[in-house]
């Protein structure tokens, strides 16, 4: 089996960051959201991987390749996001065989192993994997018949007819180039999985799906990524390899070169990446900074800190995603004030 993982797409959601910074490569818990896909992947046995890059594809190749990883890797570039059926079309060269489509902006606790296998021990052209969600009317969704076979997929139903939400990951043998090649653009102008899988169940060709039992996000607006990142630091180990002076209470992790000195106080779960110094600063409970950073009479709890990013007298930062390089900085000059540079589609909260 082959893997296709998805990383194009602008990630309007997530501007102003994803002006500069490809939604897949975001981090959360100090990695790329992309990775997780792609070790998931891994761990179900794929040794050939095609990743389609659109925006910043030079950015997302050189971070991929950036790594060692087991298996060959191709990229496979796509001019215009058209949907992920298009994506199927565009890579059909490389897919000829069984695969799996993983949305690279998902990220999923369990792996994919055991959907995997239950794909390949059954007769399935394709199977689909869903969830249980509290607020179906935003997700695609599963309508089932009686015997649990799948009767048809309904995106973002005003009624829906279950709870089970499709999972951005799917697995497919190659008739589904046919499926993709059979369908007409949605209203949004995109050739959509789901009216292909459609195709295939009104083709009588056999749909299967296995069900989540764990967490599963699909990080596409900053809240998600947030939770994201707290569910992982939920499972963070101990592990201090920095010089580390101050009190330290939970599970914190502390990378090489980084310097807390004895007025900081670090609050777990927390996981700080190498080089960093903070002083007078406090680290609160599921926050993630990156290397590089300085935090300078600061506090933040519960944020992203993005790497080389400073935060000097910035006060007290919740629930924030601070991007590579920026600085939060009080304003000790006269007259007293403000001062801002701020790209297009930014959230400031003062």
């Amino acid at each position: 089996m082959k893997g296709l993982i998805l990383s194009g797409g602008y990630g309007t959601r997530l501007r102003p960051i994803t002006y500069s910074h490809q939604k897949q490569l975001i981090p959360v818990a100090n990695k790329p959201i992309l990775f997780y896909a792609i070790e998931d992947v891994l761990e179900a046995g794929v040794e050939e991987i095609g990743i389609i890059v659109g925006p910043n594809k030079e950015q997302v190749m050189a971070t991929v390749q950036s790594q060692d990883w087991d298996a060959e890797i191709v990229f496979i570039p796509q001019d215009e996001p058209r949907g992920l059926a298009h994506t199927i079309l565009i890579a059909d060269k490389f897919l000829d065989d069984e695969f799996v489509m993983y949305l690279g902006d998902n990220i999923l606790r369990e792996g994919i192993v055991k959907h995997a296998n239950a794909f390949a021990g059954n007769n399935y052209d394709a199977s689909i994997m869903l969830t249980e969600v509290e607020n179906p009317e935003q997700f695609g969704i599963a309508e089932l018949n009686y015997d649990g076979t799948i009767k048809r997929l309904v995106e973002k139903p005003k009624v829906p007819p279950s709870n089970l939400a499709l999972v951005g990951i799917y697995f497919f043998k190659p008739v589904i180039t046919d499926a993709c090649n059979s369908i007409e653009p949605s209203w949004r102008d995109e050739l959509e999985i789901t009216d292909a899988i459609q195709w295939l169940i009104d083709n009588g060709y056999e749909v299967g799906w296995t069900k989540v039992d764990r967490w599963w996000k699909d990080t596409g607006k900053p809240d998600d990524i947030l939770e994201a990142n707290r569910l992982i630091l939920d499972d963070l180990s101990h592990e201090i390899l920095g010089e580390v002076n101050c009190e330290l209470r939970g599970r914190v992790s502390v990378g090489k070169g980084t310097k807390v000195d004895e007025n900081s106080v670090i609050k777990g779960p927390a996981l700080i990446g190498s080089d960093c110094e903070i002083t007078n600063g406090y680290i609160g409970p599921y926050t993630t900074i990156g290397n590089d950073c300085e935090i300078l009479n600061s506090e933040v709890e519960d944020s992203i800190v993005m790497d080389s990013a400073k935060l000097i007298n910035a006060g007290n930062i919740v629930d924030s995603i601070i991007g590579r390089g920026a600085i939060i900085e009080k304003n000790k000059s006269l007259p007293k004030g403000r001062k801002f540079v701020i790209g297009d589609t930014s959230w400031v909260r003062i």
